[in-house]
């Protein structure tokens, strides 16, 4: 478990569930930058130094293409490297579908899903030549399985898991590792909205542990973890085995006919990659020919 000599980037990471999870890859022995907009930043570093870390801070907007090329470029420049990228940063514009303004929609999406984007691509290069990175991005239940009022919330976050899907693939020779972590946690953006005795049981201090698991030596690659109240899953984009209902004469019927084979989970599999999708329909119609 021991990150000694790694070197890591938590965007976000001036409160909250990003604080938390900087000073846990502190205390496994992490060198830590600690991004954030505002003054958290430097006393989050100061709480690591002060446990006997390092850290510095380094206030940005994830969105600032030149800002994070410029904390990147001071992370190498300090320390020789970056492995490990922690993608937390992160904001709240809730609203109903029906009432929410594009710009709102824009402007999650903007923050989460090209905050993220552009902070990768900002080390990409660099793990790529040291043959070594480990990359999370924060995923959420209201991408996986939804939520009221988060359509543009849900849709940052499911387009995350996506990303982690192709960057996982085109890592994988150069030792990259992607991951996603899924986090239920009482931080700012829930303020006023669960009570006291839910935000003790949703500490964030109880959902950073599991980020160990996806920066260590042994990381997975793909999983998406999802954590909270010290409880840990593990949630999959699955396949059915469906069925072949054959060619497009009378085939919209047959979809409806076959409805619930084609539903049916007893052959579900996680395929390794898109194509395989494509190849499990040419061989159920190979079968059926």
């Amino acid at each position: 478990m021991g990150l000694n000599a790694r070197v890591a980037i938590v965007t976000g990471a001036g409160a909250g569930l990003g604080r938390t999870h900087a000073l846990e890859l502190g205390r496994h022995g992490a060198k830590v930058v600690v991004n954030d907009l505002g003054r958290g930043a430097d006393e989050v570093a100061a709480e690591i130094v002060q446990e006997g870390g390092e850290a510095f801070g380094f206030q940005a907007s994830v969105t600032n293409e030149s800002a994070v090329g410029a904390m990147v470029a001071e992370t190498i420049s300090r320390w020789g490297r970056v492995d490990i990228l922690v993608n937390n940063a992160g904001i709240l514009r809730d609203k109903s579908f029906a009432k929410m303004s594009l710009d709102d929609f824009r402007l999650v999406l903007e923050v989460h899903l090209m905050g993220t984007v552009i902070c990768t691509k900002a080390v990409w290069e660099q793990m790529r030549q040291q043959a070594y990175g480990r990359v999370v991005m924060t995923t959420s239940s209201s991408g996986l399985f939804g939520n009221f009022g988060q359509s543009n919330y849900g849709a940052a976050k499911m387009g995350l898991v996506g990303l982690m899907q192709v960057l996982s693939l085109e890592g994988e020779k150069y030792n990259i590792r992607v991951n996603s972590l899924a986090p239920t946690a009482a931080t700012a953006m829930l303020e006023g909205l669960v009570s006291e005795e839910r935000k003790a049981q949703m500490a964030p201090e109880l959902v950073s542990p599991g980020l160990i698991k996806l920066v260590g030596e042994d990381a997975p690659t793909r999983a998406i973890l999802c954590a909270g109240s010290g409880h840990f899953s593990r949630s999959y984009i699955t396949l059915t085995g469906g069925a072949w209902v054959g060619e497009p004469d009378g085939a919209a019927e047959s979809v409806i006919d076959y409805w619930d084979e084609i539903s049916d989970r007893a052959r579900e599999i996680v395929p390794d990659n898109g194509p395989q999708q494509s190849m499990q329909q040419i061989k159920a119609r190979s079968e059926r020919t």
